[in-house]
């Protein structure tokens, strides 16, 4: 509240009406909400739009491009003046395309009289390390009234298809990234870990620190987000229906050990290698992150499975699987891609792996799909969460009027700073430093003072990246990232 309160104050020009001109945004932000000229020029730069692909609040969506779909109308003479020097085979050869197809958007139920693009995009990895986009089409089905929109169109034409792509990545990001493969699914998960293990168990103890709070966060969003008057119906392109119907197509499809694991996460969409896409921050943070973890989570198991055969006698863990794997019909969670043989875990391998990607969701990645929310969302031409009138449907030349025209209003953005701004406070202690002890046994304990010790070193190594970094990415900084979601 009192976040709402200092940013109505500042913006106090912000609760009616339309934009007349870009500079009338400028100058409400930059004298209002302390925000630097320079930032406010970044929806206007590729290597900005290419950035918030790999270092934005949705960064789990990009993948390498080794063969340009045939919905995707592009030919070599469009793309190579964008390739510098290359053709386009010895591009895609090189591992320099990139793509982001968001195919799932298609057909999703909006508000009304709101429109959502399903586009597609590519991305070209430049000699100098940035990341840009070379090509956006709008919608999946080829047709002469969806063009694709290149960086040599109309200035303002080819800033309109920027934002309509980005508007697109809002809904994925807030359905997906953010509120249903978080905050979401952990909240089955807590609800069945409650239910199946004992608080004495510990797996329970290992757990319980990062699952802290989301329960009561989960309600309060229900309550003011995805009510009928909440901040998802007047702020968002899509509706709360359309949110749920995002989550259940993606759920289709998501698995903890391809999607929910980062190393195979990345690796299945081709951007493993550190030698490919410097600049992409949270894969180089993220990793570092989840590699302590996994480190952390062996030792602790291991203390209490030393063999496998523990593992499989383990009753309470056993039924603790078996009800995340039952599928929705039958009252379980129906999630995919658990390891495990003949519906059971069989090795301390398995239960790692669940346990380490369970703890990184509730830490690592709900805090890189969080806590860059205000500073991505804030500023409604770099990411808008909505969009007036249609999409272009050609390559004419657009103007700033058109620009302020599908921008949303000033009671929106001021919505939409309102709530991103506090979705951005860190309200419980960071990663490592509990907020609740549950571990006293010795051996334990040892092993979680030695987790704290590696998290002090990463924190370290990402503070020296950072100042090398232009712009900086401190948000998965050990120091930075809470345990648990709270917020």
């Amino acid at each position: 509240m009192k976040t709402k309160l200092i940013l109505t104050g500042k913006l106090v020009q912000l609760t009616t009406g339309n934009w007349k001109t870009l500079d009338d945004i400028k100058n409400v932000y930059t004298k209002r909400v302390f925000v630097k000229p320079s930032d406010l020029n970044r929806w206007r730069d590729d290597t900005a739009f290419g950035r918030q692909r790999i270092a934005g609040v949705n960064n789990v969506f990009i993948r390498l491009c080794q063969t340009i779909p045939r919905k995707l109308m592009v030919t070599d003479d469009m793309l190579e003046p964008f390739l510098e020097g290359l053709s386009l085979p010895l591009a895609l050869s090189d591992r320099r395309i990139f793509i982001v197809d968001y195919e799932i958007l298609e057909n999703c139920p909006t508000r009304p009289d709101i429109q959502v693009c399903a586009p597609i995009a590519l991305f070209f990895l430049r000699n100098d390390g940035s990341l840009v986009p070379i090509a956006i089409q709008l919608r999946q089905v080829p047709s002469d009234d969806n063009p694709v929109f290149l960086p040599t169109d109309p200035p303002y034409t080819w800033i309109m298809a920027k934002m309509w792509f980005n508007n697109a990545d809002v809904c994925i990001h807030q359905a997906i990234t953010h509120l249903g493969f978080t905050h979401l699914i952990m909240e089955g998960i807590i609800t069945v870990t409650h239910r199946q293990l004992s608080q004495s168990h510990p797996v329970f103890k290992l757990l319980a620190p990062h699952f802290l709070y989301l329960i009561a966060i989960n309600a309060r969003a229900i309550e003011k987000l995805m009510s009928p008057s909440g901040w998802i119906e007047e702020t968002m392109a899509i509706d709360v229906k359309g949110f749920h119907e995002l989550i259940r197509r993606y759920k289709t499809k998501w698995q903890l050990d391809l999607e929910g694991t980062l190393p195979a996460d990345l690796a299945q969409r081709g951007v493993d290698d550190p030698e490919i896409l410097r600049q992409y921050h949270f894969r180089s943070d993220a990793l570092l992150l989840y590699e302590a973890l996994r480190t952390y989570v062996s030792k602790y198991l291991r203390i209490y499975y030393d063999t496998d055969d523990k593992v499989l006698a383990d009753e309470e863990i056993q039924n603790w699987r078996e009800e995340m794997v039952k599928p929705e019909t039958d009252k379980g969670l129906g999630i995919l891609g658990i390891p495990g043989n003949s519906g059971k875990f069989i090795s301390k391998t398995q239960l790692i792996t669940v346990c380490t990607c369970l703890i990184y969701t509730c830490s690592v990645g709900h805090a890189a799909a969080n806590f860059k929310q205000y500073d991505e969302y804030a500023f409604p031409p770099n990411y808008p969460t909505k969009l007036r009138g249609s999409p272009p449907t050609s390559k004419d030349a657009l103007t700033e009027e058109d620009i302020l025209a599908a921008l949303p209003d000033k009671e929106t953005t001021l919505n939409t700073m309102i709530i991103t701004k506090i979705l951005t406070q860190k309200t419980n202690k960071p990663l490592g430093d509990f907020d609740v002890n549950y571990v006293y046994d010795p051996a334990a304990v040892q092993v979680v003072k030695e987790f704290k010790e590696d998290l002090k070193r990463i924190s370290s190594t990402i503070k020296t990246l950072n100042r090398s970094r232009n712009p900086p990415y401190p948000y998965l900084d050990p120091a930075e990232v809470p345990n648990a979601i709270s917020v």
